[in-house]
């Protein structure tokens, strides 16, 4: 698909620390009737634009960005596609945030405001479509300034718990599979030996591209309802069972470039900056099977800089003949500011460019 000659509008945000660009003038580049086969279509015809927005030179291996499409259900306002250094993904909570922070804050998408509260704070229910379901996301706004964002997410549900990894260099580690809008395997991080250190950045995303790498090899998943979600994208390390006065905390892995096992330069990536907002409903779903969390309770998860997202299970649930729960997640987001890219036809780098002191090394 050219890109070269046109231009692409976005809004610079980020959620508790992870940054987000909403590409608001793409829609004419997406295809399809329904959020899964938009998603497909971005997965086969659009790779290009993901390398052109998060590769450098305008971009780096800390950047997602989202796809804001008009809305394929009757009362939506908007859909969204994800995008990820490591492919375009259904669903994501900080990115939702970003998104919902943009949309309210510089009016691009008409919608009504909600009652408005003694404080004079408005709540409005903001409707969105992705790949797995139809996501409501509850705005508290004060004027033009958006408070707070709480995404009232899509089932989340468990896989396996404790299901027995095989990992190169770190034995057998005992995994969570789990899909809180994605699929996740989540483990301790202290079965692996380590600290949730931001100073062991580089010893973390290792030890997260391994895990992920085995679990792709090893747990092959897929979504009753949702095929175009069937695969693990992320791997969340954690401080684990929870512990009265002890703040809970994870940091997830998000690999920017192709894993092969023959080549442990690979196995790298970046640290969400958020406390990731998938992650977290999955981790809620483990932590519900467990016994360890209940509905209704509140659970406060801080990522690896300090932010934090509030959970909460709702209710219970099916998705086909799995348990699963209802969660939300509340978190914030500032608008950075506002940009504009453009892919000159001459331009040396039409898809961007990696190098090895930031970046995995490119695919073979």
């Amino acid at each position: 698909m050219a890109l070269a000659g046109r231009s692409f509008d976005a809004i610079e945000v980020h959620a508790e620390g992870e940054p987000g660009r909403i590409l608001t003038t793409v829609a004419d580049l997406v295809r399809g009737d329904t959020m899964a086969e938009r998603l497909a279509w971005c997965r086969e015809h659009l790779d290009p634009l993901r390398l052109l927005m998060l590769h450098e030179p305008r971009g780096y291996p800390g950047l997602c960005a989202v796809l804001l499409l008009p809305p394929v259900r009757p009362g939506s306002h908007f859909g969204i596609v994800v995008v990820e250094q490591g492919g375009f993904t259904p669903m994501s909570g900080s990115n939702t945030i970003c998104t919902v922070t943009a949309v309210l804050e510089r009016g691009l998408v008409p919608v009504p405001s909600g009652p408005v509260g003694a404080d004079g704070v408005t709540t409005t229910d903001v409707v969105i479509d992705t790949a797995v379901g139809t996501v409501t996301a509850r705005a508290r706004t004060l004027g033009a300034k958006v408070l707070s964002v709480t995404v009232v997410n899509v089932p989340a549900f468990v896989v396996g718990l404790d299901l027995p990894l095989e990992v190169p260099e770190f034995g057998t580690v005992p995994v969570d599979v789990v899909f809180g809008g994605q699929f996740f395997v989540q483990t301790d991080v202290r079965n692996l030996g380590l600290a949730l250190d931001p100073d062991h950045g580089r010893q973390l995303a290792r030890a997260g591209a391994m895990l992920k790498l085995a679990a792709l090899e090893q747990f092959p998943v897929s979504h009753p309802e949702s095929p175009g979600a069937g695969t693990i994208n992320l791997v969340m390390l954690h401080t684990g069972d929870r512990t009265p006065g002890v703040p809970d905390r994870n940091t997830v892995v998000l690999d920017n470039g192709p894993l092969r096992r023959d080549d442990p330069s690979t196995w790298t990536g970046a640290l969400d900056r958020s406390p990731c907002g998938t992650g977290t409903c999955g981790r809620m779903a483990a932590l519900h099977a467990r016994g360890r969390l209940a509905v209704g309770e509140e659970f406060v998860h801080h990522s690896i800089i300090g932010s934090r997202f509030t959970g909460r299970l709702t209710g219970t649930t099916t998705v086909g003949d799995r348990p699963a729960v209802l969660p939300t997640i509340t978190g914030r987001g500032w608008v950075t500011g506002r940009s504009t890219w453009e892919l000159d036809p001459t331009d040396l780098f039409p898809t961007g460019y990696t190098v090895g002191d930031l970046w995995a090394p490119a695919g073979s």
